[in-house]
């Protein structure tokens, strides 16, 4: 321990055992000095104990020491008339406020590439070793991918294979235009997972219809019963009105080759509702299915408001006994039932369109019906055709007949008064009018068909 000692002369005490700075640069020996506390704003040297003594520090060194370390980035403290240097070593950049105090000196530098060090650095939790520089490399000049970099590979990849023998294969194989098709069936695969479409009161789904049933449908309407639509100029491009035509087939497959006449021939790609029975909407899944497709059901509430939101609607007066009449009654028309069609037509003031349906009679020729085991399903009939049931679920494939459907002149009923649709008589001349003409056409029809299948 030193003790202070008077100097000569001076009256003044001296402390011994410390050098004083030498004017001229001498070398003076090591004198150790007392733990220096860190500077403000710094933590504690790492490795360093608390009170620990520092490294010796010549009297001549720290003034030149002291310029070439704060260039060097080391902070000069002066300490009992000594000065000397504490080195802001690596580990202490790492840790907290020297890593900030740090970036905001080199943020005041170079302003233009802060913000992209700083994005970084929060990405990676400040722990990496290497900054990286604004133009996406680090220090040691090697190039660092951006986030959306792989993602953008892919796809660009995938662009480039579509876009070259790709491309062509797959035109070839799916023809013109599949990308349009495509982007459509997964937009329209999210909305269905999504919710995000619409169905009427009615429960009728518009896309749905479109972009499932009637593609579905379509290729058998074309390719398979060859349909041939005549008089589609007959139906109304708004408004409602009532379709009626005759039924036949044991199956309704008349009646979704209507839906695809209409659908497909006029200029607003117009929708046929179609009144269906009550066996429709008890059997399971059939409901659902039927509801989505444009059906509901055969009563003249139903029919009158959809005549009256201006829709084309389908009704089919036979009923059961046309659908399911024997193959020598083909093309003979069954009572059209006691005008109900025409009741609704009258209320709602739209036109009725005869419709007449020529293939339908063949594709299961019915040469029985198995009346007791149809009791005990609980159906109208079960029918017996050469195919079914001996070949099983064979029997229920329909025969390649082809179709022809065409559209009658309309029958105009806005000139009748609103009480019209009460008088009996009206009902059944106008039910009547319908029959005769529909069946007229048939005839005319079948006159003209050179061959069933042909």
């Amino acid at each position: 321990m030193s003790s202070a000692t008077e100097q000569p002369g001076t009256g003044k005490p001296r402390r011994r055992g410390v050098g004083r700075r030498s004017a001229a640069g001498a070398a003076a020996a090591p004198v150790p000095q007392p733990a220096a506390e860190p500077a403000a704003g710094f933590p504690a040297e790492p490795g360093v104990e608390p009170g620990a003594e520092p490294a010796a520090v010549t009297a001549a060194e720290p003034a030149a020491a002291t310029d070439q370390d704060t260039a060097a980035g080391l902070d000069p403290v002066e300490q009992d008339g000594v000065a000397r240097v504490i080195p802001i070593s690596a580990g202490r950049t790492r840790s907290g406020r020297g890593r900030h105090e740090r970036d905001r000196t080199r943020e005041q530098a170079e302003p233009a590439g802060a913000e992209a060090r700083a994005d970084r650095s929060t990405d990676q939790g400040g722990d990496e070793s290497a900054e990286e520089s604004a133009d996406g490399s680090s220090d040691d000049g090697i190039p660092v991918p951006s986030g959306g970099g792989l993602a953008e590979a892919v796809a660009g990849a995938v662009g480039q294979a579509l876009a070259g023998p790709l491309g062509g294969v797959a035109d070839r194989l799916l023809g013109k235009g599949w990308e349009q098709r495509a982007a459509g069936g997964l937009g329209f695969l999210r909305r269905r997972l999504t919710g995000e479409y619409q169905v009427d009161e009615f429960g009728f789904d518009r896309e749905l219809t479109e972009q499932v049933f009637l593609s579905a449908v379509r290729p058998i309407a074309e390719k398979y019963f060859r349909l041939e639509v005549r008089g589609a100029e007959n139906l109304p491009t708004t408004g409602g009105a009532l379709v009626v035509a005759n039924h036949s087939g044991v199956l309704p497959w008349d009646a979704l080759m209507t839906q695809v006449a209409i659908h497909d021939h006029t200029p607003t790609r117009r929708h046929l509702r179609m009144l269906a029975a009550d066996l429709v909407f008890v059997l399971p899944g059939v409901n659902e299915l039927a509801r989505k497709a444009g059906h509901t059901l055969a009563c003249n509430e139903d029919a009158q408001r959809l005549l009256e939101l201006g829709e084309i609607v389908g009704v089919w007066p036979e009923g059961f006994k046309g659908i399911g009449k024997p193959f020598a009654d083909r093309y003979k028309l069954q009572r059209f039932g006691r005008g109900g069609f025409v009741s609704s037509a009258l209320r709602a003031g739209v036109p009725i369109v005869p419709c007449s349906i020529v293939g339908a009679e063949e594709i299961y020729p019915m040469i029985g019906n198995a009346r007791t085991l149809a009791r005990i399903l609980g159906l109208p009939y079960v029918p017996i055709t050469p195919t079914f049931p001996w070949l099983g679920p064979l029997g229920a494939i329909p025969l390649p007949t082809k179709w022809t459907i065409q559209f009658g002149t309309p029958i105009p009923t806005d000139s009748y008064p609103p009480e019209a649709a009460d008088d009996p008589m009206l009902l059944f001349n106008l039910t009547d009018q319908v029959r005769e003409t529909v069946q007229h056409s048939l005839y005319k029809l079948l006159v003209q068909r050179r061959s069933v299948f042909f």
